[in-house]
């Protein structure tokens, strides 16, 4: 017990002798191990400052490719709504030519079946006219043969002519 006393209150001796072992570790650290401790400490500072500047770079960096990204899908969606848009334009004006030219055309061929139905019914006419008149001819050839087969007629016919002859 006498020693456990002798820890708990120590002599001046014993505090003499650790503070003087005590100021030694001091020394020799701060001498030999401080300066390396302190050195490692500020390079793993540095080095900590240094990750993050090159992260806060890196974070920069990956902002401005959202951006550009964001810029290049803006401007892609644009470029596509425009040839949407042309090709829109395109197909409605081609629809509208195509229309045209069948408008023209069959206005063409209506012209063209008009045409065709006029002399088709001019033809019909002037056939439908020389028949009349090979009729009237056959009709009158008839009458005439059938008028004339009498000689008392025959004379009487040309006594008649010759009597309007004279006349005129």
């Amino acid at each position: 017990m006498v020693l456990a006393a002798s820890l708990i209150n120590p002599s001046f001796g014993l505090l003499f002798w650790m503070l003087i072992g005590f100021g030694i570790l001091v020394f020799i650290l701060a001498k030999f191990a401080w300066p390396v401790i302190t050195k490692s400490i500020a390079k793993r500072e540095e080095y900590i400052e240094t990750q993050l500047a090159e992260a806060e770079k890196i974070k920069n960096e990956l902002a401005n490719m959202e951006k550009k990204h964001d810029e290049m899908m803006a401007q892609t969606k644009a470029e596509r709504d425009k040839i949407l848009s042309d090709a829109r334009k395109i197909s409605e004006k081609m629809y509208e030519e195509a229309k045209l030219k069948a408008n023209n055309e069959a206005s063409a061929l209506i012209e063209d079946a008009k045409k065709a139905i006029n002399f088709e019914k001019m033809k019909a006419m002037t056939d439908i006219k020389n028949e009349i008149a090979n009729l009237s001819i056959d009709i009158a050839e008839k009458l005439i043969r059938k008028e004339l087969a009498d000689k008392d007629k025959q004379e009487q016919l040309i006594e008649d002519w010759m009597k309007e002859i004279n006349l005129n």
